[in-house]
């Protein structure tokens, strides 16, 4: 994707997804903007081009996309089609019945996997399900996101050694 096409995307995304006012964010912290990503991941004329963007960045060598429970499923799937990998639902708790795995969808130890998540804010949700994912052993060292809300999720992906590439931060699209 182009540049002024990505740029026009982060217009649209903001246009459909932002909203200015008082909201607790799941890290905890308070914010005067939330970027409600279901605004647009439900949107087939905007998560189709998010999908492509995000499947863009997938480093080579990736054999399985990962996403957390529930925000980043829609991403990972729209990814998946655009680049013919197949994705895992890392839950936040085993299901009591069925199966009860941490994982739904294929995946083995071994593998190369690339995290896929919405928003950053602090990483604490991605960070989580990483965790779990290395260690059922597979090689994990990227996530890629679709926002950056640049509140030190950047430094704690470090922390973890793990790129954090995101197609846009709070600075690059002017939300502050």
């Amino acid at each position: 994707m182009q540049a002024d096409q990505l740029a026009a995307l982060g217009r649209d995304l903001c246009a459909a997804a932002l909203l200015r006012g008082d909201f607790v964010l799941s890290s905890g912290r308070r914010s005067s903007y939330y970027f409600d990503k279901y605004l647009f991941e439900t949107r087939p004329e905007l998560l189709g081009p998010v999908g492509k963007a995000l499947a863009a960045r997938i480093p080579a060598g990736t054999e399985v996309l990962a996403a957390p429970e529930l925000g980043a499923v829609a991403l990972a799937a729209a990814m998946s089609l655009e680049s013919g990998l197949p994705f895992v639902i890392v839950r936040r708790e085993p299901k009591e019945y069925g199966t009860a795995r941490f994982f739904e969808g294929s995946i083995a130890a071994g593998q190369n996997v690339l995290l896929v998540e919405d928003v950053v804010t602090t990483g604490g949700q991605a960070l989580t399900a990483a965790g779990r994912l290395r260690r059922f052993g597979v090689h994990l060292d990227t996530c890629v996101c679709v926002l950056d809300r640049e509140e030190g999720g950047l430094a704690r992906f470090r922390e973890f050694e793990i790129r954090l590439d995101s197609l846009f931060t709070t600075s690059s699209l002017e939300i502050n």
